[in-house]
């Protein structure tokens, strides 16, 4: 009898427990007002290899928090149907070490809001593999995968015809930031690498040195000569760019002749304003839709933590609440995209 009393006081600690935790995990979930299909496809990167993209778009089917993406929890629908027709593009590109997730709250917010989001992990480049650094092409090579992302999502996908292709934008952060700008037209000057990190401590600078970046060698901008335009993209959004410094000689950003929202942090210490996110607003004409986040840092700009925590990912300037700013932002991103490419009726 004591036996069994003890038996049945550890089961009823173990179902209080578990209870606790479906409670925990539940409240720190990535979801959405409207229900989200979820997709993880792979398409042809430009070299033949494989190319993994995650997928999000509105569905009719019920979601569940059951996709881990990353260290992110999200509430979708796994491989539901896709919901509408003549539905708008956003292309996401990740910055040095991401992933697909690293913007997962706002593919949700843009899902949510009507758009198919379609976000690449860029190849040698991710949480997974960084040793792409040190080919010649690495950054052009970049360009290159967002564009045969939109390029699979418009001719590949097996729910291709719910896009309307003449709706694309972008958005991209640090060196995803930078990629998108290329794909929409900037003209960088790769020989400026060289120039700046001889004198500049600049964090990237120590991460092009860590990846034995052939561009801190003057000849090595050779290598980096493969950007295209893909005029398919009708607006982008910049979040922390890197590698400002080189768009800053004139006409740069010439070509860039769609509608930028530009979002720099004030605290940000990895891309200082001066040499990047200052450069790019002076060369864009018009000027772009410009936000300068008090107390924001580089990685504030990342998916808030919620049910897992690194502390590589998830440290943020005293005093700053980056899920606060992340719902004011995810929600000007939509409001601009809708503006730019037309919205969707919701």
């Amino acid at each position: 009898m004591k036996r069994r009393k003890v038996l049945m006081t550890v089961a009823l600690a173990l179902l209080v427990l578990l209870g606790a935790i479906a409670v925990w995990v539940l409240t720190n979930v990535e979801r959405s007002e409207r229900p989200i299909g979820f997709q993880l496809v792979r398409a042809t990167g430009p070299g033949g290899e494989a190319l993994p993209i995650a997928v999000w778009y509105p569905t009719s089917a019920d979601p569940r928090p059951t996709t881990l993406l990353g260290a992110t929890l999200l509430d979708v629908a796994w491989v539901g149907p896709v919901a509408g027709r003549e539905l708008p593009l956003v292309l996401i590109s990740h910055g040095n070490g991401g992933g697909p997730g690293s913007h997962a709250d706002l593919a949700m917010a843009l899902a949510g809001a009507g758009y198919v989001v379609a976000a690449p992990l860029h190849l040698g480049d991710n949480v997974q593999e960084q040793d792409g650094m040190a080919r010649a092409g690495f950054w052009s090579g970049r360009n290159a995968e967002l564009i045969a992302a939109g390029d699979y999502m418009t001719t590949q996908w097996t729910s291709r015809g719910a896009i309307d292709p003449r709706r694309i934008g972008a958005f991209g952060f640090s060196a995803g930031g930078y990629t998108v700008l290329t794909a929409a037209g900037a003209r960088p000057a790769m020989a400026a690498v060289a120039r700046h990190c001889s004198g500049a401590g600049e964090f990237v600078c120590q991460v092009l040195k860590a990846g034995r970046s052939p561009l801190l060698s003057p000849q090595g901008a050779a290598g980096e000569a493969g950007f295209r335009k893909d005029p398919r993209i009708k607006a982008v959004v910049v979040a922390a760019p890197g590698l400002g410094f080189t768009f800053a000689a004139p006409g740069a950003l010439r070509d860039v002749r769609v509608p930028v929202q530009l979002w720099a942090g004030a605290a940000d210490d990895r891309v200082p304003l001066a040499s990047n996110s200052d450069v790019i607003r002076a060369g864009l004409a018009p000027q772009p839709d410009y936000h300068l986040i008090a107390k924001a840092g580089h990685l504030s700009f990342l998916v808030p933590c919620r049910l897992l925590r690194p502390s590589a990912l998830c440290s943020d300037p005293a005093g700053f609440d980056r899920s606060a700013f992340h719902r004011e932002m995810n929600r000007e991103v939509v409001r601009f995209f809708d503006a730019a490419l037309g919205g969707v009726a919701r």
